[in-house]
Parts: structure tokens; sequence; C-alpha cells
């Protein structure tokens, strides 16, 4: 009687260890980023500024709106 407790106890541990069902979590794939457009935006002074320039760098992008 004792081996079968073990044995359910080891059974139980195997289903309890088993990968999450994904899909019952409503969880999405990662997707890579994708490259961003290319664009270009004026600057305070208003010279024209393209994205490609900036190959290389980092790039923070603040939209802001007040509507």
């Amino acid at each position: 009687m004792r081996w079968a407790a073990v044995v359910g106890m080891l059974l139980l541990a195997a289903q309890a260890a088993a990968a999450p069902n994904w899909a019952a979590l409503d969880a999405q794939l990662y997707e890579s980023p994708k490259p961003a457009p290319a664009f270009a935006l004026p600057d305070p002074d208003g010279k024209m500024t393209r994205l490609e320039d900036l190959r290389g760098k980092v790039v923070l992008l603040f939209f802001w709106a007040t509507w």
C-alpha cells in the first residue's frame, strides 16, 4: 500500500512539472521586432532629420499630442 502512495505522489509531481497550457492562458508567441520604416522629421530649427542618418545610434522618439 505504501508503494501505491509513493507512485501516486510521483505521478502527481510529474503532472505538476508538465509544461503549462499556453493556449489556456491566452499567451501569445513573441515576435521579433520589425525594422522601423524609413521616415524623416524636422528638428526645432526646421532641418529634416532622416532615421536612416541615425543608423547605429540609440534613438528615442517621443510623440506628444494634446487632444
